[in-house]
Protein backbone atom coordinates (compact mmCIF):
# COMPACT_ATOMS: atom_id res chain seq x y z
CA UNK A 1 0.00 0.00 0.00
CA UNK A 2 0.90 3.68 -0.41
CA UNK A 3 -0.10 6.65 1.72
CA UNK A 4 -0.23 10.03 -0.01
CA UNK A 5 -0.14 12.50 2.88
CA UNK A 6 1.25 10.23 5.60
CA UNK A 7 1.86 12.92 8.21
CA UNK A 8 -1.55 14.61 8.09
CA UNK A 9 -4.61 13.77 10.15
CA UNK A 10 -5.84 10.92 7.90
CA UNK A 11 -2.31 9.67 7.31
CA UNK A 12 -1.61 9.54 11.04
CA UNK A 13 -4.78 7.51 11.66
CA UNK A 14 -3.84 5.16 8.82
CA UNK A 15 -0.37 4.66 10.28
CA UNK A 16 -1.94 3.82 13.64
CA UNK A 17 -4.02 1.09 11.98
CA UNK A 18 -0.93 -0.34 10.27
CA UNK A 19 0.77 -0.63 13.63
CA UNK A 20 -2.26 -2.54 14.93
CA UNK A 21 -2.10 -5.04 12.06
CA UNK A 22 1.61 -5.93 11.84
CA UNK A 23 2.52 -8.01 8.81
CA UNK A 24 -0.79 -7.50 7.03
CA UNK A 25 0.36 -4.59 4.84
CA UNK A 26 3.63 -3.83 3.07
CA UNK A 27 4.26 -0.13 2.49
CA UNK A 28 5.45 0.87 -0.95
CA UNK A 29 5.55 4.67 -0.73
CA UNK A 30 4.87 7.48 1.72
CA UNK A 31 4.57 11.21 1.06
CA UNK A 32 4.39 14.35 3.18
CA UNK A 33 4.11 18.05 2.53
CA UNK A 34 7.21 19.38 4.32
CA UNK A 35 7.87 17.40 7.54
CA UNK A 36 10.94 15.56 6.25
CA UNK A 37 12.05 14.27 9.64
CA UNK A 38 8.75 12.62 10.45
CA UNK A 39 8.39 11.25 6.92
CA UNK A 40 11.84 9.67 7.09
CA UNK A 41 11.07 8.10 10.47
CA UNK A 42 7.84 6.56 9.11
CA UNK A 43 9.58 5.33 5.96
CA UNK A 44 12.22 3.59 8.08
CA UNK A 45 9.62 2.15 10.48
CA UNK A 46 7.54 0.57 7.73
CA UNK A 47 10.33 -0.24 5.29
CA UNK A 48 8.93 1.88 2.48
CA UNK A 49 10.65 1.75 -0.88
CA UNK A 50 10.05 5.43 -1.64
CA UNK A 51 9.59 8.57 0.46
CA UNK A 52 8.51 11.81 -1.22
CA UNK A 53 8.44 15.32 0.22
CA UNK A 54 6.18 17.73 -1.67
CA UNK A 55 8.26 20.79 -0.76
CA UNK A 56 11.49 20.64 -2.83
CA UNK A 57 13.21 22.82 -0.22
CA UNK A 58 12.97 19.93 2.25
CA UNK A 59 14.48 17.35 -0.11
CA UNK A 60 18.03 17.58 1.26
CA UNK A 61 16.78 17.08 4.82
CA UNK A 62 14.82 14.00 3.72
CA UNK A 63 17.76 12.62 1.76
CA UNK A 64 20.10 13.01 4.73
CA UNK A 65 17.56 11.46 7.14
CA UNK A 66 17.28 8.39 4.91
CA UNK A 67 21.02 7.97 4.34
CA UNK A 68 22.06 4.33 4.57
CA UNK A 69 18.48 3.02 4.67
CA UNK A 70 18.19 2.03 1.02
CA UNK A 71 14.93 4.00 0.80
CA UNK A 72 14.67 6.19 -2.28
CA UNK A 73 13.99 9.90 -1.67
CA UNK A 74 12.20 12.24 -4.08
CA UNK A 75 10.49 15.64 -4.03
CA UNK A 76 8.03 17.91 -5.79
CA UNK A 77 5.39 17.14 -8.40
CA UNK A 78 7.33 14.40 -10.16
CA UNK A 79 8.06 12.68 -6.88
CA UNK A 80 4.37 12.73 -5.88
CA UNK A 81 3.37 11.25 -9.23
CA UNK A 82 6.03 8.54 -8.80
CA UNK A 83 4.62 7.67 -5.38
CA UNK A 84 1.05 7.63 -6.71
CA UNK A 85 1.93 5.28 -9.58
CA UNK A 86 4.29 2.96 -7.65
CA UNK A 87 3.02 -0.65 -7.46
CA UNK A 88 0.38 -0.96 -4.74
CA UNK A 89 -2.94 -2.68 -4.17
CA UNK A 90 -4.28 0.15 -2.00
CA UNK A 91 -3.52 3.87 -2.16
CA UNK A 92 -4.74 6.13 0.64
CA UNK A 93 -5.12 9.55 -0.99
CA UNK A 94 -4.96 12.04 1.88
CA UNK A 95 -3.15 15.07 0.46
CA UNK A 96 -5.15 18.13 1.51
CA UNK A 97 -6.23 20.76 -0.99
CA UNK A 98 -6.01 21.10 -4.76
CA UNK A 99 -2.39 19.95 -4.50
CA UNK A 100 -3.75 16.43 -4.13
CA UNK A 101 -5.71 16.46 -7.40
CA UNK A 102 -2.97 15.40 -9.81
CA UNK A 103 -1.35 12.64 -7.73
CA UNK A 104 -4.72 11.18 -6.72
CA UNK A 105 -5.82 11.03 -10.35
CA UNK A 106 -2.48 9.40 -11.19
CA UNK A 107 -3.13 6.77 -8.51
CA UNK A 108 -6.13 5.38 -10.41
CA UNK A 109 -5.01 2.10 -11.94
CA UNK A 110 -6.53 -1.27 -12.90
CA UNK A 111 -7.56 -3.50 -9.97
CA UNK A 112 -6.41 -0.91 -7.45
CA UNK A 113 -8.37 0.43 -4.52
CA UNK A 114 -8.00 4.18 -4.04
CA UNK A 115 -9.22 5.23 -0.61
CA UNK A 116 -9.96 8.88 -1.20
CA UNK A 117 -9.81 11.40 1.62
CA UNK A 118 -9.08 14.33 -0.68
CA UNK A 119 -12.33 16.25 -1.23
CA UNK A 120 -10.84 18.45 -3.90
CA UNK A 121 -10.51 15.62 -6.44
CA UNK A 122 -14.27 15.24 -6.53
CA UNK A 123 -15.19 18.88 -5.93
CA UNK A 124 -12.76 20.31 -8.51
CA UNK A 125 -12.94 17.57 -11.12
CA UNK A 126 -15.50 14.99 -10.02
CA UNK A 127 -16.77 14.00 -13.45
CA UNK A 128 -13.22 13.66 -14.78
CA UNK A 129 -12.10 11.68 -11.71
CA UNK A 130 -14.94 9.16 -11.71
CA UNK A 131 -14.75 8.71 -15.50
CA UNK A 132 -11.05 7.89 -15.26
CA UNK A 133 -11.67 5.48 -12.37
CA UNK A 134 -14.20 3.61 -14.51
CA UNK A 135 -11.95 3.59 -17.56
CA UNK A 136 -8.94 2.37 -15.57
CA UNK A 137 -10.90 -0.23 -13.64
CA UNK A 138 -9.99 1.25 -10.26
CA UNK A 139 -12.24 1.00 -7.20
CA UNK A 140 -12.83 4.31 -5.42
CA UNK A 141 -13.53 3.90 -1.71
CA UNK A 142 -14.59 6.99 0.26
CA UNK A 143 -12.69 7.66 3.50
CA UNK A 144 -14.89 10.55 4.68
CA UNK A 145 -17.02 9.10 7.46
CA UNK A 146 -20.26 10.28 5.82
CA UNK A 147 -19.54 8.91 2.35
CA UNK A 148 -18.10 5.74 3.80
CA UNK A 149 -21.37 5.34 5.71
CA UNK A 150 -23.37 5.83 2.50
CA UNK A 151 -21.15 3.31 0.71
CA UNK A 152 -21.89 0.72 3.40
CA UNK A 153 -25.63 1.50 3.63
CA UNK A 154 -26.09 1.22 -0.15
CA UNK A 155 -25.31 -2.48 0.15
CA UNK A 156 -28.81 -2.90 1.62
CA UNK A 157 -30.58 -2.58 -1.73
CA UNK A 158 -30.21 -1.93 -5.47
CA UNK A 159 -29.09 1.56 -6.49
CA UNK A 160 -32.28 2.16 -8.48
CA UNK A 161 -34.30 1.68 -5.26
CA UNK A 162 -32.58 4.59 -3.52
CA UNK A 163 -34.83 7.56 -2.91
CA UNK A 164 -32.56 9.85 -0.92
CA UNK A 165 -29.14 10.01 0.71
CA UNK A 166 -28.77 12.13 3.84
CA UNK A 167 -25.39 13.21 5.16
CA UNK A 168 -25.12 14.28 8.78
CA UNK A 169 -23.21 17.25 10.16
CA UNK A 170 -22.17 17.85 13.75
CA UNK A 171 -23.10 21.51 13.39
CA UNK A 172 -19.63 22.53 14.53
CA UNK A 173 -18.77 24.60 17.60
CA UNK A 174 -21.21 27.42 16.75
CA UNK A 175 -24.37 25.41 16.16
CA UNK A 176 -26.31 27.37 18.80
CA UNK A 177 -24.59 30.75 18.41
CA UNK A 178 -26.85 33.69 17.47
CA UNK A 179 -26.06 35.40 14.18
CA UNK A 180 -24.57 38.50 15.81
CA UNK A 181 -22.21 36.43 17.95
CA UNK A 182 -20.67 34.83 14.85
CA UNK A 183 -19.08 38.16 13.94
CA UNK A 184 -16.94 37.94 17.09
CA UNK A 185 -15.85 34.32 16.70
CA UNK A 186 -12.11 33.87 17.23
CA UNK A 187 -9.75 31.52 15.43
CA UNK A 188 -9.21 29.63 18.68
CA UNK A 189 -12.95 29.10 19.14
CA UNK A 190 -13.38 27.92 15.56
CA UNK A 191 -10.61 25.35 15.94
CA UNK A 192 -12.34 23.67 18.90
CA UNK A 193 -14.51 21.08 17.20
CA UNK A 194 -16.97 19.44 19.60
CA UNK A 195 -16.61 15.83 18.37
CA UNK A 196 -13.85 15.38 15.75
CA UNK A 197 -10.07 15.86 15.81
CA UNK A 198 -9.04 17.14 12.37
CA UNK A 199 -6.62 19.46 10.63
CA UNK A 200 -7.15 23.23 10.81
CA UNK A 201 -8.63 23.64 7.31
CA UNK A 202 -11.25 20.89 7.72
CA UNK A 203 -12.07 22.08 11.24
CA UNK A 204 -12.84 25.60 10.00
CA UNK A 205 -14.87 24.15 7.11
CA UNK A 206 -16.86 22.17 9.66
CA UNK A 207 -17.51 25.33 11.68
CA UNK A 208 -18.89 27.17 8.62
CA UNK A 209 -20.69 24.02 7.33
CA UNK A 210 -18.77 24.44 4.06
CA UNK A 211 -17.38 20.98 4.73
CA UNK A 212 -20.88 19.54 4.46
CA UNK A 213 -21.48 21.49 1.27
CA UNK A 214 -18.32 20.09 -0.27
CA UNK A 215 -19.47 16.63 0.80
CA UNK A 216 -22.75 17.11 -1.07
CA UNK A 217 -20.75 17.75 -4.24
CA UNK A 218 -18.64 14.67 -3.52
CA UNK A 219 -21.73 12.53 -2.98
CA UNK A 220 -23.16 13.67 -6.31
CA UNK A 221 -20.12 12.24 -8.11
CA UNK A 222 -19.46 9.22 -5.91
CA UNK A 223 -22.98 7.86 -5.99
CA UNK A 224 -24.41 9.40 -9.15
CA UNK A 225 -27.33 11.06 -7.39
CA UNK A 226 -28.78 14.42 -8.48
CA UNK A 227 -28.77 17.36 -6.02
CA UNK A 228 -32.48 17.04 -5.22
CA UNK A 229 -31.90 13.55 -3.83
CA UNK A 230 -29.11 14.64 -1.50
CA UNK A 231 -29.86 16.08 1.92
CA UNK A 232 -28.14 17.25 5.12
CA UNK A 233 -29.20 16.88 8.74
CA UNK A 234 -27.41 18.36 11.74
CA UNK A 235 -26.66 15.61 14.26
CA UNK A 236 -24.56 16.97 17.17
CA UNK A 237 -23.56 13.58 18.58
CA UNK A 238 -21.77 12.53 15.33
CA UNK A 239 -22.84 8.90 15.78
CA UNK A 240 -25.12 8.45 12.76
CA UNK A 241 -22.89 9.35 9.81
CA UNK A 242 -25.37 8.98 6.96
CA UNK A 243 -28.78 7.58 6.10
CA UNK A 244 -30.01 5.99 2.89
CA UNK A 245 -33.77 6.06 2.27
CA UNK A 246 -35.18 3.45 -0.11
CA UNK A 247 -38.41 3.65 -2.11
CA UNK A 248 -40.10 1.08 0.13
CA UNK A 249 -39.75 3.38 3.15
CA UNK A 250 -36.77 1.60 4.70
CA UNK A 251 -34.02 3.86 6.05
CA UNK A 252 -30.60 2.30 6.54
CA UNK A 253 -28.05 4.16 8.65
CA UNK A 254 -24.42 3.54 9.60
CA UNK A 255 -23.47 4.28 13.21
CA UNK A 256 -20.05 4.36 14.82
CA UNK A 257 -18.00 6.39 17.26
CA UNK A 258 -16.47 9.63 15.96
CA UNK A 259 -13.10 8.14 15.06
CA UNK A 260 -11.69 8.38 11.54
CA UNK A 261 -9.91 5.08 11.99
CA UNK A 262 -13.28 3.32 11.57
CA UNK A 263 -13.87 4.32 7.91
CA UNK A 264 -10.14 4.08 7.13
CA UNK A 265 -10.05 0.50 8.45
CA UNK A 266 -13.05 -0.33 6.27
CA UNK A 267 -11.23 0.98 3.18
CA UNK A 268 -7.96 -0.78 4.00
CA UNK A 269 -9.59 -4.21 4.37
CA UNK A 270 -12.50 -3.95 1.90
CA UNK A 271 -14.30 -6.19 1.09
CA UNK A 272 -13.16 -7.80 4.34
CA UNK A 273 -13.11 -6.19 7.79
CA UNK A 274 -10.20 -6.09 10.22
CA UNK A 275 -10.43 -6.47 13.97
CA UNK A 276 -8.38 -3.60 15.33
CA UNK A 277 -10.16 -3.27 18.68
CA UNK A 278 -11.95 0.03 17.94
CA UNK A 279 -13.59 2.09 20.67
CA UNK A 280 -17.01 0.59 21.27
CA UNK A 281 -20.29 2.39 20.60
CA UNK A 282 -22.44 2.42 23.75
CA UNK A 283 -25.89 3.70 22.78
CA UNK A 284 -27.27 3.19 26.29
CA UNK A 285 -24.59 5.48 27.69
CA UNK A 286 -25.44 8.11 25.05
CA UNK A 287 -29.11 7.89 25.97
CA UNK A 288 -30.45 9.81 22.97
CA UNK A 289 -29.58 11.01 19.48
CA UNK A 290 -30.90 14.31 18.09
CA UNK A 291 -31.34 15.76 14.62
CA UNK A 292 -32.23 19.19 13.24
CA UNK A 293 -32.29 21.09 9.97
CA UNK A 294 -29.25 23.25 9.19
CA UNK A 295 -29.77 27.02 9.58
CA UNK A 296 -28.75 28.48 6.22
CA UNK A 297 -29.05 32.06 7.46
CA UNK A 298 -26.36 31.57 10.08
CA UNK A 299 -24.37 29.16 7.92
CA UNK A 300 -24.70 30.36 4.32
CA UNK A 301 -21.67 28.35 3.17
CA UNK A 302 -23.83 25.24 2.89
CA UNK A 303 -26.28 27.08 0.61
CA UNK A 304 -23.37 28.38 -1.50
CA UNK A 305 -22.06 24.86 -1.99
CA UNK A 306 -25.46 23.47 -2.92
CA UNK A 307 -25.89 26.35 -5.36
CA UNK A 308 -22.51 25.55 -6.93
CA UNK A 309 -23.52 21.89 -7.25
CA UNK A 310 -26.78 22.83 -8.95
CA UNK A 311 -25.07 25.35 -11.24
CA UNK A 312 -22.41 22.85 -12.28
CA UNK A 313 -19.77 23.87 -14.79
CA UNK A 314 -16.76 25.48 -13.12
CA UNK A 315 -18.72 26.62 -10.05
CA UNK A 316 -17.62 23.77 -7.71
CA UNK A 317 -13.97 24.26 -8.70
CA UNK A 318 -14.23 27.99 -8.06
CA UNK A 319 -16.04 27.42 -4.78
CA UNK A 320 -13.31 25.13 -3.50
CA UNK A 321 -10.44 27.42 -4.50
CA UNK A 322 -12.07 30.53 -3.06
CA UNK A 323 -12.88 28.73 0.17
CA UNK A 324 -9.27 27.62 0.62
CA UNK A 325 -8.06 31.21 0.32
CA UNK A 326 -10.84 32.52 2.56
CA UNK A 327 -10.07 29.98 5.29
CA UNK A 328 -6.38 30.87 5.10
CA UNK A 329 -7.31 34.53 5.50
CA UNK A 330 -9.47 33.78 8.54
CA UNK A 331 -6.74 31.68 10.16
CA UNK A 332 -4.35 34.58 9.52
CA UNK A 333 -6.92 36.88 11.22
CA UNK A 334 -7.36 39.01 8.10
CA UNK A 335 -11.12 38.46 7.82
CA UNK A 336 -13.81 37.61 10.36
CA UNK A 337 -15.76 34.34 10.49
CA UNK A 338 -18.78 35.53 8.43
CA UNK A 339 -16.25 36.91 5.95
CA UNK A 340 -15.39 33.38 4.81
CA UNK A 341 -18.69 32.62 3.02
CA UNK A 342 -19.09 36.28 2.04
CA UNK A 343 -15.75 36.27 0.24
CA UNK A 344 -16.51 32.93 -1.43
CA UNK A 345 -19.86 34.25 -2.63
CA UNK A 346 -18.20 37.33 -4.12
CA UNK A 347 -15.67 35.19 -5.98
CA UNK A 348 -18.41 32.94 -7.35
CA UNK A 349 -20.31 35.98 -8.63
CA UNK A 350 -17.18 37.35 -10.30
CA UNK A 351 -16.31 33.97 -11.82
CA UNK A 352 -19.72 33.77 -13.48
CA UNK A 353 -18.86 36.90 -15.45
CA UNK A 354 -15.60 35.25 -16.56
CA UNK A 355 -17.57 32.46 -18.29
CA UNK A 356 -15.46 29.61 -16.90
CA UNK A 357 -16.44 26.14 -18.17
CA UNK A 358 -16.35 22.77 -16.41
CA UNK A 359 -12.82 21.32 -16.53
CA UNK A 360 -12.33 18.37 -18.88
CA UNK A 361 -8.68 17.74 -17.97
CA UNK A 362 -6.43 18.05 -14.93
CA UNK A 363 -4.68 21.06 -16.46
CA UNK A 364 -8.04 22.79 -17.02
CA UNK A 365 -9.08 22.11 -13.42
CA UNK A 366 -5.80 23.51 -12.11
CA UNK A 367 -6.14 26.53 -14.42
CA UNK A 368 -9.64 27.31 -13.10
CA UNK A 369 -8.35 26.80 -9.57
CA UNK A 370 -5.57 29.32 -10.28
CA UNK A 371 -7.98 31.89 -11.74
CA UNK A 372 -10.36 31.55 -8.78
CA UNK A 373 -7.53 31.98 -6.28
CA UNK A 374 -6.37 35.09 -8.10
CA UNK A 375 -9.89 36.51 -8.06
CA UNK A 376 -10.17 35.74 -4.35
CA UNK A 377 -6.85 37.36 -3.50
CA UNK A 378 -7.90 40.42 -5.49
CA UNK A 379 -11.11 40.78 -3.47
CA UNK A 380 -9.50 39.94 -0.12
CA UNK A 381 -8.34 43.48 0.84
CA UNK A 382 -11.92 44.72 0.58
CA UNK A 383 -13.15 42.05 3.02
CA UNK A 384 -10.14 42.50 5.29
CA UNK A 385 -10.98 46.20 5.58
CA UNK A 386 -14.55 45.32 6.63
CA UNK A 387 -13.23 43.09 9.42
CA UNK A 388 -10.79 45.64 10.81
Amino acid sequence: MTILGATGSIGTSTVDLLRRAPGRYRVTALTARRDAGRLAALAREFGARLAVIADPNAYRELKDALAGSGIEAAAGREGLIAAATAPADVVVAAITGAAGLEPTLAALAPNRRVAIANKECLVCAGRLFMAKAETEGATVLPVDSEHNAVFQALAAGPREAVERVTLTASGGPFRTFPLERLKRVTVEEALKHPTWSMGAKVTIDSATLMNKGLELIEANHLFGLPPERLDVLVHPQSIVHALVTFHDGSVVAELSVADMRVPIAYCLAWPDRIDWQPPKLDLAALGSLSFERPDLERFPALALARGALEAGGAAPTVLNAANEIAVEAFLARRIDFPGIPALVEAVLAKAVSEGLAEPATVSEALAIDHVARSLCRGLLPEFAAKAS
